[in-house]
Formats: structure tokens, C-alpha cells, sequence
């Protein structure tokens, strides 16, 4: 058994795990606010536990001390997305990054796996800032549509449970299962663009309600109190009625009260 002090090996892969998962949060958010649509739905990710480690380093035959470049996957990134178009889309953004190494690409979409399982793996190399240097650090990236992560979670609990030796039964259900998902998947896609449509239409909904809210707050701040109570009750019954428009028109009728109000203030002031 390998005497290594566990802990501190493993403080450069918890690092990479947490700057990416940083740095892909951002990219989500960025491209949203640019493009109204990101294709990362959401970012998760692990360092694998030392049991897993000593277990595919015995399985690939991997000496200890080479589990460092021998075994690709300590540091591990989820990225999920809604769709199965999308997958490449991330995977191009993740080619262009400069802050990040590409080594090869697993494409078990085109080329699923017998047990059909699906994903985009990206194996990268990732230089990490210790307290020693800089040290570059293997990881592995996973682009999965939410259906594909669904069926790998519960396909990767029964391998654990069986330890890799699932029962025909169960091999043959997870077969379909994956058929399952890979249906959803291209149905999701037939009817992109009404989802996205449906998705922007609630988001600019949501916007402008929460927009309104807070400048009929404001009208408290220049003592207009009448005023901000008869807002509010405009509103309820515009919101009651789910009169987006007249929630609209509302928010114009209060920001240029709020408008005369400040050059009001302004002119007092001076």
C-alpha cells in the first residue's frame, strides 16, 4: 500500500476542481448576458476518493507513482446542458480557452458504450498556482445533456453496488433506459427553439416584474407615499390579471415619477 500523505497529494486537484468550476460558472454567465441563452446549464465536480483511485490504478495496472499522469480522472468536471447541440457548442469554447491544455476528446455520443452510456469527455491539462509552483494538473471534463447525466448517475450507483458485475436483468433494463433517454434527448431537440422561446419569454417576464417592484420601492425614498401605495395596488391587479403589458406601461408612469422627483431634489438642493 502507498504511504503518501493522502491529503496534501490530493490539495492541487481540489484546487483545479474549484478554480474550473469558477471559471465555467462565469462562462455560463457571461455568454447569457451576451447571447440571452447559455448552453452550460449547470457546472458540478469532485476529486476522486482515494478508494476509487487505488481501485482503477489497480485495475488499469497502474504503478503508484505514476497514478499522477497513469489515471486522468482525479480532478473531475460536470458540464450540463439542456441539449444534445449544445454539447459541442461548450466543447468548442473549451478548445479556444488559453488558460487550459486539450490533450484528447471521448466522444461517447457518436460512440457510445455497450452499456449505452453517453457523455463528451475532454481530458485537459490545467496549471495550478501552489504553494510550491506551478504544477499542471490532469483533469477530466464531461459535457452531458441532463438526461445523459440522469442515466450515468444511477448506471455508476449499480456498478458500486455490484462492483462492475451487474446482473443480465439489470444490464438489459439500463439498456433500455438509456434508449430512453437518448429519445428524450432528440424529442428536447425537435422542439428547441419553442423551449428557448418559452424559457426567454419567462425570464423577460420575471425581469420586468422585479424591475417594477423595486422602482415603486424607490417612490418610499422621495416621500411619495401616495403615490408608491397606489403603484403597489396597480400592480397586484395588473400581476393578479397577468397584464404584462400593463405592467409595462405601469413602470413608465412610476420611473418618470421618480424622474421628477429627482430633478425636484436637485433643484431644492441647489
Amino acid at each position: 500500500m502507498d504511504g503518501r500523505d493522502w491529503g496534501t497529494f490530493l490539495l492541487p486537484y481540489e484546487q483545479t476542481v474549484e478554480e474550473l468550476k469558477v471559471k465555467f460558472k462565469t462562462m455560463r454567465a457571461e455568454l447569457k448576458k451576451r447571447e440571452e441563452y447559455a448552453p452550460i446549464e449547470f457546472v458540478t465536480g469532485r476529486v476522486k476518493k482515494i478508494s476509487s483511485i487505488l481501485d482503477k490504478a489497480k485495475r488499469l495496472s497502474v504503478p503508484m507513482n505514476e497514478i499522477e499522469t497513469g489515471i486522468e480522472d482525479i480532478a473531475g468536471i460536470r458540464i450540463m446542458c439542456q441539449f444534445v447541440e449544445d454539447i459541442r457548442r461548450v466543447a468548442e469554447y473549451i478548445r479556444e480557452r488559453k488558460d487550459l491544455k486539450v490533450l484528447y476528446e471521448k466522444d461517447y455520443i457518436t460512440n457510445f458504450k455497450e452499456s449505452g452510456y453517453r457523455s463528451f469527455h475532454m481530458i485537459v491539462e490545467y496549471p495550478v498556482q501552489t504553494a510550491l509552483g506551478q504544477k499542471h494538473v490532469l483533469a477530466e471534463i464531461q459535457i452531458r445533456t441532463l438526461a445523459m447525466n440522469f442515466w450515468a448517475t444511477i448506471e455508476h450507483s449499480l456498478n458500486y453496488k455490484f462492483r462492475d458485475n451487474l446482473p443480465d436483468m439489470v444490464r438489459e433494463r439500463l439498456k433500455k433506459t438509456s434508449e430512453a433517454a437518448f429519445i428524450l434527448d432528440n424529442e428536447m431537440s425537435a422542439i428547441r427553439l419553442e423551449i428557448l422561446e418559452a424559457q426567454k419569454t419567462f425570464e423577460d417576464e420575471s425581469s420586468i416584474i422585479s424591475k417594477t417592484l423595486a422602482i415603486i420601492h424607490q417612490l418610499y425614498f422621495y416621500h411619495l407615499v401616495d403615490e408608491a401605495i397606489d403603484a403597489q395596488e396597480k400592480f397586484n391587479t395588473y400581476w393578479q390579471a397577468h397584464d404584462i403589458e400593463a405592467i409595462k406601461h405601469l413602470s413608465g408612469e412610476v420611473k418618470e415619477l421618480l424622474n421628477n422627483a429627482r430633478k425636484s431634489s436637485e433643484t431644492d438642493e441647489f
